[in-house]
């Protein structure tokens, strides 16, 4: 009797553990997560990122990213985590169904609506809210869903920029080593520069005995004025790998480059291409920036004050000798 009561028992134990677990697996159904389409990053050729302050349209041409209709350069790192995000959007969890978007930043005051173009197709949309508490996570709305999921990453500061922000700041960009001459121009005052072959000073050869060769005159490459005066090879090399990858700090977005006259100190430089920057007297007398330009780009900008010291030095701290020596 005592069996068949406990018997009893376990059968109605495991009728309800069978009952709990069928009634968990159909509740997990209903919040199967949605099955997002795969897009290819190298296919996307659009982006728009719409917040409150306003939209930012962003388009491919020739490999290359340009911002809204003025066509400004993207910076290329900047825009390659946006396009590897919208590629790579993973749903991680379901959040909230409530409608309730206040406490996940995903109200139309605060969220970021990013849409993807691949040509004239839509390939992806989504809303982008805040970090979720872990910061692994970005709390996200899909197009025409009103439910809250979690997308894997934290991601909604590489969208959270301005067009400042996302613009190339590059003002500068060649290989120094291709450079043959250097002119620096401050007032009226002017110093050139050529990168010459130059013979290495060794101690005096002894004489070669018969049938022997004379050992070849090693050399080296120096930069030198045009009357035989040797320039310091550091300094030099230290300008130009300045130069090389030269950034600025922001854009003068309110100005033209022709607006800009009488620099106060003016750098060219010649190799298979010819590069120029041009250094302006700061615009007050406590300025942290000098205004500038360069060939290689269309608007004119600010170099902090210390970069541009750096690029206008005197010439006698160039030129370190006389007569080649």
């Amino acid at each position: 009797m005592k069996f068949r009561k406990e018997y009893l028992i376990l059968a109605v134990v495991i009728a309800a553990l069978c009952v709990y677990l069928f009634t968990r697996q159909s509740d997990r159904t209903l919040y199967e997560l949605p099955r997002l389409p795969e897009v290819s990053g190298g296919a996307v050729t659009k982006i728009e990122i719409e917040k409150p302050s306003g939209t930012i349209v962003l388009e491919k041409a020739d490999e290359s990213w340009f911002i809204g209709d003025r066509k400004y350069p993207a910076a290329k790192n900047k825009v390659t985590q946006m396009v590897d995000t919208i590629e790579d959007l993973t749903l991680t969890a379901l959040i909230a169904e409530s409608g309730d978007y206040v406490r996940y930043d995903l109200t139309d005051e605060k969220k970021i609506t990013v849409k993807a173009y691949a040509g004239d197709r839509p390939v992806r949309e989504f809303d982008i809210g805040k970090t979720g508490p872990s910061f692994r996570h970005t709390f996200v709305k899909l197009a025409g869903d009103p439910q809250v999921y979690n997308a894997r990453d934290n991601f909604r500061n590489k969208f959270d920029r301005t067009v400042e922000e996302l613009r190339d700041k590059y003002v500068l960009n060649f290989a120094s080593s291709d450079i043959e001459r250097i002119e620096l121009i401050q007032g009226e005052d002017r110093l050139i520069l050529t990168r010459q072959e130059a013979p290495l000073e060794q101690p005096q050869a002894t004489q070669a005995h018969e049938g022997e060769k004379p050992s070849a005159i090693k050399s080296e490459m120096i930069w030198q004025t045009a009357d035989g005066r040797r320039a310091d090879a550091a300094a030099v090399d230290r300008l130009l790998t300045t130069m090389a990858q030269l950034e600025c700090e922001k854009y003068i977005n309110d100005r033209t480059k022709k607006d800009f006259s009488d620099p106060i100190y003016r750098i060219q430089l010649k190799g298979p291409q010819e590069f120029s920057l041009s250094i302006f007297a700061k615009q007050t007398d406590n300025a942290e920036q000098y205004p500038a330009v360069s060939s290689q780009n269309d608007s004119p900008f600010f170099l902090p004050d210390w970069r541009g010291d750096s690029l206008m030095p005197e010439f006698d701290e160039l030129v370190t000798a006389e007569d080649g020596k």
